[in-house]
């Protein structure tokens, strides 16, 4: 039996299993509902026996259930589910580094809990990791009237004040806190770089794979609106309107505006025709509040210069969206619109002269990837590096036998080391090669948390990056004739077209 930890709002009791020890479900917030429903997050309550902390919270209400997850949509209509959890060595003879995890999910489903997201193999390699819960759909992200917006990045800068304010009892250093996240997680760690109201409580981050889907305020108040039409409110809705909604109601509505985006287009142009086919309708939003200035801006005026980063992405993003429809079978027709819609400024002959012996279905997934992934994720680390930042670089490029090379979310099971479950189903049969990048790129993730340097050159005009898979070579990116055309379309908060004719 461990001895109690003292935090500052009780104490709480974890286990011990094979030289980790864990702690479950600690409140770092007060549940967001009743008087708390769309307000920022308020302190838990605190308690004076010991709290039992050998099981998970539960999860945010979800809108959907991801593929590989074990975690179903909800029926608990206020679930006490701002909590988080830690993962520790048995024994240190020092405080150690300590990295956060935010789930992915489209910002719509996931939690901290997922056995995917385990830390004990990161753990093992001599840091803390702690993993948060935070609010998602329209309860974290939607933009409503008379509530303040990203309340589920609030939700995690309030739980990185609890880290700041108890992990050393745990045997973390406060001032060694490493940020990381995949998909939507990358999206608010790219968020929090640039957030007033999150500077100085961490100090390196990790953003695999990061999202374009920021919204500037007219949009995401659009979208919400939406929603609200789809549960049955007329006009406008605002925040005691739609707190009469419970999350189950609003997760109905949301999946049923998802299975109308594309009749949106004329409103919504490219949110509509991504979330048709891919699922996000909320993200982050550019407020001028909670953040100032959409983040790519920001890097490049040296919002984060201080802050170390690395980022990447996978080499086969989308085809993780189009698996189920056979990549092979998109006919001319589709990846023309794709490439209409989604090349760099709607140049689609451009797109498809470096490209010119592709078919249809290598066109419709690389101009997805790009758009969605390839785009945002570079233009990021090259605004951070032209602002004086230290900026590494990787591509994830592993081809599982019996697998489909490298999807989005295939780095979640070499990231934790939880082949057997959640997106481990991307690697039906790991090689001993596909083992070793795993262990490498652990290893470069903890040495980099520890000492803000993963182990290869920062990005630079040779463009250096890391390549996890094969021989794990530092080679010139791979991607840079498409990632030349995708500078011409510079990332920022997508907005609302208000009924005019699709162009970009």
């Amino acid at each position: 039996m461990l001895n109690p930890v003292l935090t500052q709002t009780g104490p709480v009791q974890g286990r011990e299993d094979d030289g980790v020890r864990s702690w479950l479900g600690i409140p770092y917030a007060a549940p967001p509902w009743g008087r708390h429903r769309f307000a920022p997050p308020q302190a838990p309550t605190p308690w004076s026996s010991v709290r039992d902390a050998s099981s998970y919270g539960p999860p945010a209400p979800q809108v959907l259930q991801l593929p590989g997850s074990e975690i179903p949509p909800s029926t608990d209509p206020a679930p006490d589910c701002l909590t988080l959890n830690i993962w520790a060595p048995s024994a240190a003879p020092e405080a150690l580094p300590v990295m956060v995890w935010f789930h992915g999910g489209a910002y719509l489903a996931g939690a901290g809990s997922e056995r995917a997201y385990n830390g004990t193999a990161l753990v093992r390699e001599g840091v803390l990791v702690v993993t948060v819960n935070y609010r998602l759909g329209v309860d974290g992200f939607g933009q409503i009237d008379g509530a303040v917006s990203n309340r589920g990045i609030l939700d995690q800068i309030a739980a990185l004040e609890w880290v700041r304010d108890n992990i050393a009892g745990f045997g973390g250093d406060p001032q060694k806190v490493t940020i990381f996240g995949e998909s939507a997680g990358a999206g608010c760690v790219l968020a929090l770089l640039t957030m007033p109201r999150a500077r100085n409580l961490f100090h390196r981050a990790i953003a695999q794979s990061i999202p374009r889907m920021f919204f500037s305020p007219p949009l995401a108040h659009s979208v919400t609106q939406a929603v609200a039409a789809a549960a049955g409110i007329e006009g406008t809705a605002d925040a005691r309107t739609l707190a009469t909604l419970t999350p189950q109601t609003l997760a109905d509505a949301t999946r049923l505006v998802i299975s109308t985006m594309g009749n949106r287009a004329d409103e919504w142009g490219t949110l509509a025709y991504t979330s048709s086919s891919s699922g996000p309708i909320f993200g982050p939003i550019v407020d001028g509040d909670t953040m100032p200035e959409d983040p790519w801006t920001a890097l490049r005026n040296g919002a984060a210069r201080e802050i170390p980063i690395i980022t990447g992405h996978t080499r086969d993003e989308y085809r993780l969206f189009t698996a189920l429809r056979k990549r092979f079978s998109i006919t001319t027709e589709e990846a023309d619109t794709a490439l209409h819609i989604f090349a760099p400024n709607g140049d689609a002959d451009g797109y498809r002269a470096i490209m010119p012996q592709a078919e249809p279905g290598e066109l419709y997934e690389k101009v997805n990837t790009d758009y969605l992934f390839l785009a945002p994720t570079l233009q990021a680390a090259m605004a951070g590096a032209d602002a004086g930042g230290h900026v590494f670089v990787y591509e994830l490029c592993i081809d599982p036998v019996g697998g489909m090379g490298s999807p989005h979310a295939i780095d979640l099971p070499l990231t934790f080391n939880t082949l057997d479950t959640g997106m481990g189903a991307l690697i039906p049969e790991p090689t001993d090669s596909v083992i070793e990048s795993g262990i490498r790129m652990r290893s470069a993730w903890t040495r980099f948390a520890a000492t803000g340097n993963p182990g290869w050159p920062q990005w630079g005009p040779d463009q250096s990056v890391q390549i996890w898979g094969g021989e794990n070579p530092v080679v010139r990116y791979p991607e840079s004739e498409r990632l030349e055309l995708s500078l011409t379309d510079s990332c920022g908060a997508l907005e609302l077209l208000q009924h005019q004719e699709l162009g970009r």
